[in-house]
């Protein structure tokens, strides 16, 4: 048994990761100009105004330790979190208090690497994103065009959330400006 679970399983489970799933098993890494920049599944630190921003992360967007903070429903530590977040949230994309701010950019995910936000989420930080780059007209148009392109349907249209990958994004963003 232990050759099977320790040797020959993880062997075989290796070379069809490398061979059936090459990006995937290697990370996502995303290179520009032969650089690693990032991880398209793991979620990463964007506090730039100029960037859409992540999820927040109980790890510092760590992978080594990945996991949440283990504070629950009832914590006022959570609650005084939470609420501080969203006060942020509102004051730096000049959204009214009758905005509601989505739930992933309060709360930590589980693993504290989550690289989705809802494309809600987006939406809410396109004017603070073209005001920062100073943007025109037709810029902002491309902005919520990029979002549009880049959000992910559920998958087999049936498990998860409609997504968008912040990297990736980001990624875009850069382009137009």
């Amino acid at each position: 048994m232990t050759l099977i679970t320790g040797l020959f399983y993880p062997v075989i489970i290796t070379i069809t990761g490398r061979v059936f799933f090459r990006d995937t098993a290697g990370g996502s890494i995303v290179k520009i100009n032969g650089t690693a920049t990032g991880s398209m599944l793991l979620g990463q630190d964007f506090h730039s105004e100029r960037y859409f921003w992540s999820r927040p992360s109980a790890t510092g967007y760590n992978p080594v330790p990945s996991g949440a903070s283990n504070l629950g429903p009832a914590s006022d530590t959570l609650r005084r979190l939470a609420e501080s977040r969203r006060i942020r949230f509102k004051r730096l994309n000049l959204l009214p208090d009758s905005v509601a701010v989505p739930a992933e950019l309060v709360f930590a995910s589980g693993s504290g690497l989550d690289p989705d936000i809802s494309p809600e989420a987006a939406l809410l930080q396109v004017n603070r994103i073209v005001a920062a780059r100073k943007l025109d007209e037709n810029q902002k148009k491309e902005v919520l065009l990029l979002i549009k392109n880049l959000t992910e349907e559920p998958q087999f249209h049936l498990l998860g959330e409609r997504r968008i990958n912040v990297f990736l994004l980001n990624l875009s963003l850069d382009k137009i400006r």
